[in-house]
């Protein structure tokens, strides 16, 4: 249950602060907003628990944000994150909450980035500080970072941060900051590890939790199918094939299981891409950035690497190996059916898992409810073929390094290229590429004209991003 909807100037933030979050949407609080922001910009220590996709990135941006002195070039708050996607979304986001305030510096710190331009970023000077314990502890030894004037530390996905091994990671990095700070710890889940750690780094802390175990009624439709193990991947293209959904998330238990399945929804003609750890930096990107811009259809991860993706208008998600964790499963079809619209999630199970189907109806305080395979056969025989996405990506070459924004981009589409600004997609900008989605039906001759055309004056190398 959530109490009655609380407006954001209720909170002691400034006036241009207020202004700030009207302009960007943001006029009443999310339960976990709700539940612990008074306390954390009252200062106190939290450990909140919340979902992905809760508004807990503004439950510690705005208080850290309130707590910086923006005339102070230096590290006064760091945004602890486990995989650099997360970290990306946090940047972002704590980007548009500082608008309110001018000069306000956000420094992300990851793994599989070159270091020279984080050196020349922090020697520059920065007031917040957004990484990877690893990355972040590279310039901890580097001395290219210093926290002496830290006032809030924000461990965010702290569970996930132990699962990946880092404890002994953030450990070294919080014994030097300052004792004097708040810290806030945000978690999906409440493991036993979570406990130690607050009993380490936190000072009576207070804790806050806002109900996970269950979605809206009739917001998510759940539906399970039981299978032989033989059978388990081409079930999902019988699932794509008969409920049609333009966008899904496919989960998978092992990196291989979700290469294996990428490659049999390849064969099969989706458009489908995988996301699991061993990809290079560069790949991740990319795979994310044609997903969410509706370039791809189906994208197969593990639980680590989608931890903290948010992505809009997923139809449905696809559960292709049963976790055995029943609160994961919770967390993952809670990414479908956000933002009020209605949401799918798609089950698999063979016999041998049906231990962990019991634990999720335990959690859920429901029964499943079970389809025959057949049904979706008899569906999918009936399709046209594999759904296409309705977008596809250029990459080209430039970015933020060279000063490329959005309006550069479609300028140039919507200008001397003749295409119309509703046949023009998502851009995405990073450090030196820019990613535009176009019209699937005119991308090639949109990356022509864009090759031999001019970005912000000059030439510039464009290419068609092809989902294999």
């Amino acid at each position: 249950m959530t109490g009655p909807a609380v407006d954001f100037s209720t909170l002691p933030l400034s006036p241009p602060m207020l202004a700030n979050l009207r302009q960007l949407g943001y006029l009443q609080m999310t339960p976990i907003q709700a539940a612990s922001l008074p306390a954390a910009l009252g200062g106190a220590d939290l450990i909140a628990q919340a979902r992905t996709g809760s508004g807990k990135t503004a439950a510690f941006a705005l208080p850290l944000l309130t707590r910086l002195d923006p005339r102070r070039f230096a590290v006064q708050a760091l945004v602890l994150c486990p995989t650099r996607e997360l970290a990306d979304q946090v940047t972002a986001e704590i980007r548009r909450l500082a608008r309110a305030e001018e000069n306000i510096k956000v420094v992300t710190l990851c793994g599989g980035v070159a270091l020279r331009g984080q050196l020349s970023s922090l020697a520059h000077g920065a007031h917040v500080v957004v990484g990877t314990p690893g990355r972040v502890l590279d310039h901890l030894e580097r001395d290219s970072l210093k926290l002496e004037a830290l006032g809030t530390l924000v461990l965010d996905e702290a569970d996930r941060m132990l699962d990946m091994g880092f404890l002994e990671d953030i450990a070294t990095v919080v014994r030097q900051c300052p004792k004097e700070r708040q810290t806030l710890l945000f978690s999906a889940t409440y493991p036993e590890g979570i406990a130690k750690l607050a009993a380490q780094f936190m000072k009576n802390p207070q804790q806050i939790a806002v109900a996970t175990t269950q979605h809206e009624a009739g917001k998510i439709r759940q539906r399970w199918y039981e299978v032989d193990d033989s059978e388990r991947l081409h079930a999902v293209g019988l699932l794509l094939n008969s409920f049609r959904p333009q966008s899904t998330l496919a989960f998978c238990n092992t990196k291989q299981q979700c290469r294996d399945l990428a490659q049999v929804l390849q064969a099969q003609g989706f458009s489908a891409l995988a996301l699991y750890g061993e990809l290079e930096q560069r790949e991740r990107d990319q795979v994310l950035v044609q997903f969410a811009n509706r370039s791809c259809s189906v994208l197969v991860a593990t639980d680590v690497a989608a931890r903290g993706l948010d992505i809009a208008q997923l139809e449905a998600v696809i559960n292709v190996d049963v976790t055995p964790d029943p609160e994961v499963h919770v967390h993952r079809i809670g990414r479908t059916g956000r933002a009020g619209a209605e949401g799918l999630a798609l089950n698999l199970a063979s016999l041998d898992e049906m231990g962990r189907v019991g634990r999720i109806e335990q959690l859920q305080g429901r029964a499943s409810e079970w389809h025959p395979l057949a049904e979706l056969a008899a569906a999918a025989s009936d399709a046209e073929g594999p759904l296409q996405p309705p977008m596809a990506t250029l990459q080209i070459t430039g970015g933020r390094k060279d000063k490329i924004r959005a309006g550069d981009v479609l300028g140039a589409l919507t200008g001397e290229a003749g295409f119309t600004r509703e046949q023009v997609g998502k851009i995405s900008i990073n450090e030196f590429s820019t990613y535009v989605a176009v019209d699937r039906r005119i991308a090639r001759e949109a990356a022509h004209k864009l090759s031999t055309g001019r970005v912000k004056g000059r030439s510039v190398k464009v290419r068609l991003l092809d989902v294999a």
